[in-house]
């Protein structure tokens, strides 16, 4: 199993080595503050970089969010519990 993914390791290493040499034109980048020219297969991993990261955060973002939604439910149903149990525990009474 060691040597499969070794070897795929392999495969996606000298993948980004030929993408890299295939796109090794400098292209200029233009923003609000200056312009910067990098290569365009680093630019194209700055950008893929920068889209993993955002989707990480909204991610744990939405994470967060459904494990307090999780903790909350749980205490109110062990409220609920409490309830059920409590109410099992009086006595009925006949009306007579």
């Amino acid at each position: 199993m060691r040597i499969v993914s070794y070897f795929f390791l392999l495969v996606i290493v000298l993948f980004g080595m030929t993408f890299a040499t295939l796109n090794s034109e400098s292209v200029t980048i233009n923003y609000y503050l200056g312009q910067s020219t990098l290569p365009l297969s680093l630019l194209l991993v700055l950008a893929f970089a920068l889209g993993c990261l955002i989707g990480m955060m909204v991610g744990f973002w939405l994470l967060i969010k459904a494990k307090l939604l999780n903790y909350r439910l749980r205490q109110r149903l062990t409220l609920a519990e409490k309830e059920i149990d409590n109410l099992r525990a009086i006595p009925l009474q006949d009306k007579v």
